[in-house]
């Protein structure tokens, strides 16, 4: 009731200059961005998947700084893990005795093809730590031969759980696992163009 009584013998405008310090002091309480912050942004921005590129990578930022070479060696570090995480569980899953056999030949074969994928993700992480002088954009290619490898992995691991064959609830969750690791690879594979890009 007192609110309303001030509220109707003030008159707007007051009212808004009574408020603003109180916005101006609520607004210097939020965190601003940090540049390296916005940095990521900016970069994720050109990936294929910028949302997921940004959660993926926000937590590497301070030993991003400002480095595109960084940013690139975070997403595939990101990539690797996602590989070797699927890859285990696709490992794991082959085991499970409820698996008809057609589903378990495919959970089988995606885990080797995995496999694949993990030793040359962990070969491109190994060589983007020697980038540097006149083999630069040599390695820098051979990065993006793996790494191109290591996604058409991921892509021929999904392929086979096409068909009705499979379990519905198997391939949601197979998918959506290889989903995700294809779609960290991409970004991965973006930012290391950047790095160098195509002819």
């Amino acid at each position: 009731m007192k609110i309303y009584i001030i509220t109707k013998l003030i008159p707007s405008s007051l009212l808004f200059l009574f408020f603003l310090p109180l916005l101006s002091s609520a607004a210097r309480l939020l965190p601003s961005p940090s540049p390296t912050t916005e940095f990521i942004k900016a970069k994720c921005n050109t990936t294929k998947f910028p949302h997921l590129c940004i959660t993926s990578l926000s937590s590497y930022a301070p030993s991003i700084g400002d480095s595109t070479i960084q940013m690139a060696h975070a997403a595939l570090n990101v990539s690797l893990i996602s590989a070797r995480s699927t890859s285990a569980t696709m490992t794991n899953l082959s085991t499970v005795g409820r698996l008809s056999a057609r589903e378990a030949e495919a959970v089988s074969d995606c885990a080797e093809i995995l496999a694949d994928s993990v030793d040359g993700l962990r070969n491109s992480l190994k060589l983007m730590g020697r980038l540097s002088g006149r083999e630069f954009g040599e390695r820098i290619d051979d990065v993006r031969t793996w790494v191109s490898a290591a996604l058409t992995d991921d892509t021929t691991c999904m392929d086979g759980f096409t068909g009705e064959a499979i379990n519905g609830e198997v391939k949601r969750m197979v998918r959506g696992r290889v989903v995700t690791l294809a779609q960290l690879t991409t970004n991965a594979l973006a930012l290391i163009n950047e790095l160098a890009p195509l002819p």
